[in-house]
């Protein structure tokens, strides 16, 4: 099992950004990751920075760190413009970028540039034609395409990603539509379980709602001809029943994680502290999680 955290991009650079960084780093983490939003729930109305700048800036303080984004949507990107940058930080970090990737949703970035929010189905319907455009972009030098939602005109990514044929896709899914791109164009999925249990629903509720979408996820990686052992499977921690407890002490985190390991989650996802918010913990107990955990997993 892999652990991994997300940093949101809510510090400037030079006050604490580049810190968080280099310290995740140092802890050993598998992977850091950022949200890829413009601005998001409780944090609107305090700094948020550009997910692509910030990986870019990280890439260069770091050596060893995975980095990606946890997730990208099309709510506010192209195919077109996201493959350009995507290529640009995967050279820039020398082949270390993961590119989250979900349907999106109905926040702030919905509407930020003045569209009317999508239903679910128009949400789907555009995951997979972003998806599908997505990797011709990052496997091929030009492409040409007209589709529903969006077009490519000899769009061209010279030299292409770093990592080949092109950089990892985990993608985000919990219903059929989404589970089947997994299955065909992801080297990783994501859940963050069952939102439906958030608030009145306890832990083993969320196992077997967990249990269940990976067994959908086999199903899907059957009817695509794949082997769903092929795909990392990862869990974004803050979104279940147990909410942030599993950071309460290195023994809480063990017990949890290997809950989800005996699920065949590969990679858990932790977010890194923030005071005063919903993800507040304890920035000692945190590190001694990240360098202590995994090991006591055995």
């Amino acid at each position: 099992m892999r652990l991994s955290t997300v940093i949101l991009p809510t510090d400037r650079w030079h006050e604490g950004g580049r810190a968080k960084w280099r310290r995740a780093e140092e802890l050993g983490f598998h992977t850091a990751y950022t949200y890829d939003h413009l601005s998001w729930r409780t944090f609107r109305d305090g700094p948020w920075f550009g997910a692509v700048p910030t990986l870019s800036a990280a890439a260069a303080v770091t050596e060893r760190l995975r980095l990606g984004t946890l997730v990208t949507s099309p709510n506010f990107r192209h195919p077109v413009t996201l493959a350009k940058d995507l290529i640009t930080l995967d050279d820039v970090s020398d082949g270390r970028i993961t590119l989250g990737i979900g349907a999106g949703g109905n926040g702030f970035d919905a509407t930020a540039l003045g569209q009317e929010a999508w239903t679910p189905k128009e949400r789907a319907d555009r995951f997979g034609e972003f998806v599908a455009l997505l990797d011709r972009l990052l496997t091929e030098d030009a492409v040409t395409e007209r589709g529903t939602f969006y077009a490519a005109d000899e769009a061209r990514n010279v030299p292409g990603c770093v990592q080949r044929p092109r950089l990892p896709f985990a993608v985000a899914a919990t219903g059929p539509r989404g589970m089947r791109l997994a299955a065909r164009y992801g080297q990783a999925w994501v859940t963050t379980g069952d939102p439906k249990l958030y608030e009145e629903g306890a832990p083993e509720q969320s196992v077997a709602a967990l249990r269940g979408q990976i067994d959908r996820l086999g199903k899907a990686c059957a009817e695509s001809g794949r082997d769903v052992a092929e795909l990392g499977k990862i869990l974004l921690t803050g979104f279940t029943p147990d909410r942030n407890r599993p950071l309460e002490s290195v023994e809480a985190f063990v017990d949890f994680a290997g809950r989800h390991r005996e699920l065949g989650f590969t990679e858990i996802v932790v977010h890194w502290p923030i005071p005063d918010s919903d993800f507040a913990a304890d920035q000692a107990v945190f590190e001694s999680i990240a360098t202590e955990a995994l090991s006591r997993l055995g």
